[in-house]
Order: structure tokens, then sequence, then C-alpha cells
């Protein structure tokens, strides 16, 4: 389940009669699918972000999903949020000149970056629809943008910074997989910040996903099954 799990347990458990019923988050059955159940680490990256991480003691670790108010660096809600920041500056005259500015407006029609900051408190622009403006800020950015650049390299590095975060609270001192997943890694940017910084940790080797979250429920319930 999104949004934590602990409320909707006893619900569950009266539509499903099992044996044994574990309710976790989809981010727990996104690691396992990626991982193939082994030890590894997953940084997912969508509309917000987390990172979740697992060793060879079963310790399930985890850095971010704090949501869009006190997190979600690195997701795609926050590079628009970014993005309209720079815009905003640049409008006031006391931040850096940047593209971003007439390309957001462009795309939204809005009047300025000051009225597009208002629209995006009203219920027209759910968190969603906001994150759906985020290829903007890389189309701005390969354009040559370098305020757009910048937008895009500090979300790759802050997503890195998940990884080791949640490598950290990991056993042992060997080398864990990484892998990255969600759409915001589709942007070359973003991923050639994010490479940069985990292959430079000696503890951490960045690998393709290995399933997808659906099977990675199943090899959780074998699991759970066989214990």
């Amino acid at each position: 389940m999104s949004g934590g799990p602990d409320d909707k347990r006893e619900i569950i458990a009266e539509l499903i009669p099992a044996d044994a019923l574990e309710v976790t988050t989809d981010a727990h059955i996104a690691l396992y699918g990626a991982t193939g159940g082994e030890p590894g680490i997953i940084v997912i990256a969508g509309t917000g972000s987390i990172a979740l991480g697992r060793d060879h003691t079963k310790k399930v670790a985890r850095a971010g999903g704090w949501g869009y108010v006190f997190g979600d660096e690195g997701g795609a809600f926050d590079i628009v949020r970014q993005g309209l920041r720079a815009a905003l500056r640049f409008e006031e005259g006391w931040g850096e000149p940047t593209e971003l500015h007439g390309a957001l407006l462009g795309e939204t029609g809005a009047a300025s970056a000051n009225e597009l900051l208002h629209w995006f408190y009203r219920d027209e622009w759910p968190r969603s629809r906001v994150a759906e403006l985020a290829p903007l800020i890389g189309r701005t950015a390969a354009e040559g943008d370098l305020i757009a650049k910048g937008v895009l390299r500090r979300a790759g590095d802050s997503l890195a910074n998940l990884a080791a975060s949640v490598r950290g609270q990991l056993a042992g001192d060997e080398e864990y997989p990484v892998a990255a997943v969600g759409g915001v890694f589709e942007d070359p940017e973003i991923l050639g910040s994010f490479e940069e910084l985990v292959a430079g940790d000696g503890d951490c080797r960045l690998v393709e996903p290995q399933a997808d979250p659906a099977t990675g429920a199943l090899l959780r319930a074998i699991e759970i099954a066989a214990s």
C-alpha cells in the first residue's frame, strides 16, 4: 500500500483469509523485485522519492519518503518546485537569468511566475499535475540553460545521497547493488549525476532492476511462507 500500511491491515485481514498476512509499502515490494529478494538497495524517484535497502540480516533501512512538504528531494514535484523558484527569483530581479521563466509560462499559460505559484496551490493543480512539468525542466536544460542543468544535477545528487544514507544503515562492508527506478531517472542529466556519485562510493554499484514490484510481492510471500 502507498502512504503507509499500518491503518489498513485490520481491514485487509477481514477481506483476505490467510495463515500469514503482511501488509507493507509499495516501496518494499519494489525493493524485493529490483533485488530479486537478495540484499540490495532501491532508489525510487517518481512524483516523490524514497530509498530502501535490505541486508543479509534481513534488516530493512530507508531514507527519504517524507512527502512533498518536508522531503521528496529529487522527485518530479521537487524538480518543478526548484525550477519555479528559479523563475521567481529571476522575475523579481534577484536571481540568475534562466529560460525556465519563459518555458514554464509558455507551457502553462500563466501571465507571471507569481501567478503560476498561486495556481500550484489550487485543487486544479494537484502534485501529480505539477510533477508532469518535470520533463520541461529537462528540455530546458538540454537546450543549454545552466540554471535548469543545476536543478537536475542537484536532483541526481540528492537521490544518490539517499542511497548512501541507506547503505550506511546496512550491515557489512561488502558492495551493495543499487537499482534506480522511476520516471525521473529517464533524464540523462539526473541519471548521470546519480551514477557518478554512486560509482564513486566504494560500497555501492549501480545495477538494473531484476523484476517488477508484483514479482517482488510474490518473492516476499514465498519468503514468509518458508519461514
